[in-house]
């Protein structure tokens, strides 16, 4: 198994060489013709952790082949029994919760304890979406006749995830799309790929083959599942650049393509004068993620849109607290900020920095990689902060997808709501003030998909997530997530 190769093999002598969950088993190496290996490193330590063979087109067209030979007999399935299985997943997932957080520590920089947490989410998330299984249904029409609707799931689809959390994504989305009767390929991120894999070879015994895949590999893999003319809907998280890659390959394809996706973000979280100091210098803080993903999440308010008059007393505040964020090996319990998922996303955010900084940005905090020798050999920058932040400037509209928060002033609401809406995203932003009408008056103009009042990052798993402009299409979560992973289908009765 991944879990025992990984975690309990000989991994200093030789990184594990790995294949693709496919057709329910993990394909041997040989298996798929003329595979490239990708070296999957640990970004704290520049380790290698394994060798994964690019399942390319050839395991993409196994994996689609595989789907559809089980998808009648799994559509047929009453959804109860799909639910169950889904419950079942989740327990397994749980018995194995301190390994899959320590896969995705490993391969993503990510705290362990933080990972920890994931798996947990990831398993109440199946259980959610086994719970709504019979909420999947269709309406009856009071006209002449009868008409009504069935809903009915799609048949193979594709989900393509991110690096930053492997387990909960792998979780979310096989969940939504197997509860609805589709049979899943799962192309994680080739970044972090080992705790997805995991979860396949968990679901080995327990789904019909085929009905689940992880297909591992880069853009090749990712080209091949979004052009294959079997594949009718598929989802991506990641970056806006890489959606607009898909829609083009789609379309080149000379198929329609049903896609979701989750994409990126520059949230503002506006603060109005009105506020108490220390309560929202926290909320910053947990908003920008610095100790659970080194900011890289999609959702963190990184955008720090606050009323002249209290900037300074809260960004004081704000550089007290992550200076007493604890960095080091994202394995040791203590560790409250990992390293990000790579050198290269490093020297991105750093660039970044020094390109705002000769922009005219004030740097309050971070911009570096921390004097922590035991770190050198990892992708770590401390957690930054920004002010002075020109409005219009790369720093103030670019997604950064790291640990850097950019600060800028207003002094009226109306400029606020310009502050926060200027820019191509709009995934979520949050609020804070005592004054409710006023928040209302905010929350109505700002252009975001998930807005918090007084909060920042909570996600409620029942409420749909997803963003406006180019922060994505459609929504995950909840009863409009599954239901996206149906079509409907009219059916009329002319009564004689």
């Amino acid at each position: 198994m991944v879990i025992e190769r990984i975690l309990h093999g000989d991994v200093a002598a030789d990184a594990p060489k790995l294949g693709s969950f496919i057709d329910g088993r993990l394909a041997a190496v040989d298996d798929l013709d003329k595979a490239d290996l990708l070296e999957v490193v640990d970004p704290a330590t520049s380790r290698p952790l394994a060798r994964i063979a690019e399942a390319g087109g050839a395991g993409i067209a196994r994996a689609v082949a595989a789907g559809r030979r089980a998808f009648p007999a799994w559509r047929a399935t009453p959804a109860r029994e799909r639910a169950a299985l889904v419950m079942e997943l989740g327990r397994r997932i749980e018995v194995h919760a301190d390994e899959l957080a320590l896969l995705d520590s490993l391969d993503t920089g990510n705290p362990i304890t933080a990972m920890r947490a994931d798996v947990t989410k990831g398993v109440r998330l199946l259980g959610d979406a086994a719970g709504m299984a019979l909420a999947i249904r269709g309406e009856v029409f009071p006209l002449p006749g009868l008409h009504y609707t069935q809903r009915e799931p799609w048949g193979v689809v594709g989900r393509m995830i991110t690096f930053n959390h492997p387990t909960m994504f792998t979780c979310a989305r096989l969940g939504a799309a197997l509860v609805a009767g589709n049979c899943v390929i799962l192309k994680p991120s080739e970044l972090a790929p080992l705790a997805p894999l995991a979860i396949g070879e968990l679901s080995a015994d327990l789904f019909p083959a085929g009905v689940i895949a992880v297909a591992v590999g880069g853009p090749a893999t990712g080209s091949a599942l979004v052009t294959h003319p079997d594949v009718a809907r598929l989802s991506f998280t990641g970056s806006t650049a890489t959606a607009l890659r898909i829609q083009a390959a789609a379309a080149a394809s000379g198929r329609i393509k049903t896609f979701t996706f989750e994409l990126g973000g520059k949230n503002p979280i506006v603060v109005c004068p009105d506020v108490d100091v220390n309560e929202v210098a926290g909320a910053i803080v947990r908003g920008m993620n610095y100790t659970r993903v080194q900011g890289q999440s999609c959702g963190s308010t990184s955008r720090l849109v606050i009323h002249e008059s209290i900037a300074d007393a809260v960004l004081e505040q704000v550089v007290e607290l992550v200076g007493r964020i604890r960095i080091g090996l994202p394995t040791d319990p203590e560790t409250e900020m990992g390293a990000m998922i790579s050198e290269a996303a490093r020297a991105r955010c750093l660039e970044m920095v020094g390109r705002g900084v000769a922009a005219g940005a004030r740097l309050r905090a971070g911009g570096r990689a921390p004097a922590v020798v035991d770190l050198a050999a990892g992708a770590y920058i401390e957690p930054t902060i920004l002010d002075h932040v020109t409005p219009g400037s790369e720093l103030a509209d670019a997604e950064v997808f790291g640990p850097v928060l950019a600060a800028l002033t207003w002094r009226t609401d109306a400029e606020a709501i310009a502050l926060a809406n200027e820019g191509p995203y709009g995934l979520t932003a949050s609020v804070w003030t005592r004054d409710i009408d006023r928040a209302f008056r905010m929350t109505d103009a700002i252009e975001a998909g998930y807005i918090w009042i007084n909060d920042v990052e909570t996600r409620f798993p029942a409420v749909p997530f997803g963003g406006w402009k180019d922060s994505g299409v459609g929504a995950e979560h909840g009863l409009d997530e599954i239901l996206s992973f149906t079509r409907v289908k009219a059916v009329n009765l002319r009564v004689r």
